[in-house]
């Protein structure tokens, strides 16, 4: 049965806090006071404008704060869930410099028996961990410093109390801050962005918060916190699929760099405008489509005119960047929009990478493509050199380049990475500008960036491209709320294509929190070897939104068609049921413990059916797994079909699930009677 997520007691709340903003839970530091909330005293209204629908409601409020800053209050909340977020722009509309502005911060307290803070870690060195805090025992800290908010820490939080909890969120692409604590029955929550802030504004210029997220529940229960949220991303805050306003939904890609018989150090530096063809004629020959051609780094002329070699020191893609010009040695004419044109044809389209926050050679940009070398921002001793978004005309230069060569090619997607941390090149930038200027530069940086990903979906929207892009970060370093309402990670982590048990681990946490996610499909030693294990247990370990097929079509004689027919053919039947309602059935694991089961299914509660994937790992001695369904109720009856051998049984509540092997994985589909 359909979980029923209205919260009539949350939106009474947020009738009480919109009629009162004195009330509100935000709170910041002007000239050394501090100013809690809107209070007429101190904040005169301008204006308020309201669009409403059936589902949610928004509110902006605007008001002038002491006769020099307007302040701009966005309020929504969604009736269908009782969620509230917001978020606070300060503008300068004065002709004077602003007092110092600090510690803008959202700050909200829970009363509840019992308060535990449960959440996962970021990608790079934890992986996507989750963790389970007593806060009547230990208060709790976070803090994303880097520049790249979601390496590391996490800023999405599930805080459980008395008989619920709320699911809380910070959506900001920068630095970020969150605490918890509890005294008593009272757990105090605090989180900030843009991390020691401190500026006073120029006039005509402003900063806003990151967008906070309150989404309260009334039953405390994970499946139930988790699906809750689940259901309210998928319909509220994943992009479009397209101009028709269609939703996102799964779909398949798959890279042709190491299938060209050239030297390839990552990405697609290798191809060129003789190698695509015949791997597209053979993927179609072996009726093995993928939805997407994905076009990765290394396709780009070098700042000084030159072609990007792999291997090459100091000339590979990765020192190249900026031009964002088709190399015309590896692409002349009109040979790339060929390429694009033919995979339209038979029902594909494309994908391409860029790194716009980061330049290399600055002066020949300059020289050879109108780069004005202000806007890099580098610092001595440090190899990275930053584009500065943040500067309108930086932004206008660099964007107006990227949606050249995509309107021009006709591409599909954008795919964006970003390789530097970014923060200690930002606080350069705010040294230079004097005292009172810590946080300016990333402030006008995350807006940009923002600004920069609106410009370009509005691009690819123009002639029929997508309504999203993919969001990467040197893997998972770029998934907060603001980035995935503009995109979704194609690949969640770097590091999600080496292992099995490290991609079920990841899957078991990671896809709680952000539903629409990919890894690779295969098995490797390391991360970027163009062979590997490719078999069912690594492809259902695989079966995500985002399938990411790493195939060979024409330089690998060993090449398994039929196996990777059988992925595709599977996923295909699988991914109705990946947006769905998610449900973990065995403790999670993480990438070195493989003695044990995982599994986890996905269910539709307006169908009543749904798939569960299992898996005995490579070293679990067990042969029986039994798992309990957490969607069935009462004398709710199933049936329980096993894929491969097509054996059917009818259970309540509880499956039982035998392995003839270790590193087996089984799929069986879940259907109420």
């Amino acid at each position: 049965m359909k979980n029923n997520y209205e919260n009539f007691q949350a939106t009474e709340q947020y009738r009480t806090l919109s009629a009162d903003l004195s009330n509100m839970p935000f709170s910041f530091v002007y000239d050394g006071r501090k100013y809690q909330g809107f209070s007429p005293e101190h904040f005169t209204h301008i204006s308020k404008d309201t669009i409403r629908s059936d589902e949610k409601e928004t509110q902006t409020f605007r008001f002038l704060f002491l006769h020099t800053l307007e302040v701009t209050l966005i309020l929504t909340h969604y009736f269908s869930h009782g969620i509230t977020e917001w978020t606070v722009w300060l503008e300068n509309t004065s002709d004077k410099s602003s007092g110092v502005i600090q510690e803008l911060k959202a700050e909200l307290s829970f009363e509840g028996k019992n308060p535990v803070l449960k959440g996962i870690l970021g990608d790079h060195i934890n992986q996507y961990r989750p963790y389970s805090i007593d806060l009547r025992k230990d208060p709790a800290e976070f803090s994303s410093d880097s520049g790249r908010a979601t390496h590391v820490n996490f800023p999405y939080f599930n805080l459980e109390y008395g008989d619920g909890g709320a699911m809380l969120a910070i959506g900001w692409a920068g630095t970020w801050k969150a605490s918890f604590s509890s005294v008593g029955d009272m757990t105090t929550y605090t989180a900030s962005s843009v991390n020691g802030l401190k500026t006073y504004l120029k006039p005509g210029e402003k900063i806003r918060t990151a967008l906070f997220v309150l989404a309260p529940y009334m039953v405390r229960d994970e499946h139930f916190a988790t699906n809750f949220w689940r259901d309210w991303f998928i319909r509220y805050n994943m992009p479009k699929a397209d101009a028709s306003g269609r939703y996102l939904e799964p779909f398949s890609t798959c890279c042709l760099s190491n299938d060209t018989g050239l030297p390839n150090s990552d990405g697609s530096i290798s191809e060129c405008h003789t190698t695509w063809r015949p791997s597209l004629e053979k993927m179609i020959a072996e009726d093995a489509k993928v939805d997407f051609r994905w076009f990765d780094a290394g396709w780009y002329v070098c700042p000084d005119g030159t072609s990007a070699e792999p291997y090459v020191p100091g000339h590979d893609w990765w020192d190249t960047v900026g031009t964002w010009e088709l190399d015309p040695r590896k692409w002349p004419d009109q040979t790339f929009l060929e390429s694009t044109d033919f995979a339209r044809e038979h029902g594909m389209k494309t994908l391409v990478w860029f790194e716009p926050e980061r330049v290399t050679d600055p002066e020949s940009l300059a020289k050879n493509y109108g780069y004005n070398i202000d806007w890099a921002i580098r610092v001595d001793g440090e190899a990275t050199i930053s584009n500065n978004i943040g500067d309108p005309a930086c932004r206008k230069w660099t964007t107006e380049r990227i949606c050249k060569m995509l309107r021009q090619n006709k591409v599909e997607m954008y795919r964006e990475d970003n390789n530097c941390n970014a923060s200690t090149l930002w606080q350069h930038l705010d040294s230079l500008e004097g005292e009172n200027r810590y946080g300016i530069t990333e402030s006008k940086f995350i807006i940009g960036h923002y600004q920069m990903w609106d410009d370009i979906i509005a691009c690819t929207l123009s002639y029929g491209g997508c309504g999203f892009v993919d969001s990467c970060a040197g893997g998972g370093g770029r998934n907060d709320l603001e980035s995935m309402r503009r995109g979704v990670p194609l690949l969640r982590s770097d590091s999600d294509r080496t292992s099995t048990a490290l991609r079920l681990s990841m899957t078991t946490s990671f896809n709680k929190w952000i539903p629409f996610c990919g890894a690779n499909t295969k098995e490797k030693l390391s991360q970027l070897a163009p062979t590997g294990i490719s078999d069912p247990y690594v492809w259902r370990a695989s079966y995500l939104p985002a399938l990411n097929v790493d195939s060979q079509f024409v330089y690998d004689a060993e090449q398994n068609f039929d196996m990777l027919r059988f992925g595709l053919r599977e996923w295909k039947r699988v991914a109705p049921y990946l947006l769905k309602e998610v449900y973990t059935l065995t403790p999670w694991h993480g990438e070195q413990d493989t003695a044990d089961f995982t599994a986890f299914c996905y269910y539709d509660p307006d169908r009543e059916d749904g798939v569960i994937l299992a898996f005995r790992q490579e070293n679990c001695a067990g042969d029986l797994l039994e798992v309990f369904l957490p969607f069935a109720s009462g004398a709710d009856r199933y049936t329980v079909t096993d894929e491969d051998s097509r054996e059917e049984s009818v259970t309540d509540r509880v499956v039982t699930l035998r392995f003839e092997a270790p590193r087996t994985a089984k799929l069986l589909w879940v259907k109420k009677i």
